[in-house]
């Protein structure tokens, strides 16, 4: 009897963020170690389909770069990096859309419907969703030089439309990050970056990334909570935030200066992580308002 009180405490913990939430737009980019556990990708799938059935309209946006480093060599392909952006000839992008979308996107899809949701695969260049154009790096050792990384591409627009008519349906987009060049061209995106500009675009109330760590953590090794965006440069300029981790705040901070009201970074190794940081008081992650400089 215990258990089941506190099961239902746990639910009326949960009803005044449902309350609030509903009919809301939750942006989550799905990465890192859940996508290749299964137990907390199934953990994953459940979050979603809980969140559709509240009444919050969920949209995914996946990654996959182990999986496509792990078909190159399969394929006999090397992998080559500059700055941390896998270099992508015209093979690579064969790979890299044959793993994304014909392989990742569709597991996922297939675990939110085999478990009672309604999922919908598709990439960037489906519907005109990403307007995408090559990307260049400058040199560092040569700032006046231009680094050629091949198919690699930076968002130009984002055209929500397909997003929206599958949302009006009650179906759950599933994305992977490739865009569309002028010319037809297919364009690897990072997949942090079109989840920033998928939220901005749909004015999402949340964009929520899940990670391989807790959170955002300070100098001492303490993990923030709550962050505004004046904090998150201040510890970018003492070096608290680094490496990896600058991207996805920065990601975050574009995200909530163009109309996204919060932005989450939680540790996906966790099951039903999404649902802790959403549903709970205490939540588990780091939480970034707005106020980015």
């Amino acid at each position: 009897m215990q258990r089941a009180i506190a099961k239902a405490k746990t639910l009326m913990e949960a009803l005044p963020y449902i309350r609030t939430f509903a009919n809301k737009t939750f942006v989550i980019k799905f990465g890192g170690h859940a996508m290749i556990d299964s137990a907390l990708s199934a953990s994953f799938a459940l979050d979603v389909i809980m969140l559709n059935l509240v009444g919050i309209r969920p949209v995914i946006v996946h990654g996959g770069g182990p999986q496509i480093g792990a078909m190159m060599e399969r394929l006999g392909v090397a992998s080559e990096f500059v700055d941390g952006l896998r270099v992508t000839d015209s093979a690579t992008i064969e790979i890299v859309e044959m793993v994304l979308v014909g392989t990742i996107n569709k597991e996922i899809v297939s675990q939110i419907n085999t478990n009672g949701g309604k999922a919908v695969g598709i990439s960037g260049k489906d519907g005109s969703l990403i307007a995408a154009r090559k990307k260049h790096l400058v040199d560092r050792n040569d700032p006046g030089k231009l680094i050629d990384i091949g198919q690699v591409g930076e968002i130009v627009s984002v055209n929500p439309g397909v997003i929206t008519t599958l949302d009006s349906h009650n179906f759950i987009p599933v994305i992977a990050p490739l865009g569309a060049g002028e010319n037809g061209e297919t364009y690897n995106i990072n997949a942090d970056t079109a989840a920033g500009e998928i939220a901005a675009a749909l004015k999402a109330e949340k964009l929520i990334l899940l990670t391989d760590v807790e959170g955002v953590k300070d100098g001492t090794g303490e993990l923030r909570s709550t962050l505004t965006g004046p904090e998150v440069q201040r510890m970018i300029a003492s070096g608290d935030i680094s490496g990896g981790m600058i991207p996805k705040v920065q990601c975050c901070c574009r995200a909530l200066e163009r109309g996204v009201n919060k932005a989450h970074i939680i540790d996906g190794r966790l099951e039903h992580a999404v649902l802790l940081e959403i549903f709970t008081d205490v939540g588990i992650g780091t939480q970034i308002l707005h106020e980015c400089a």
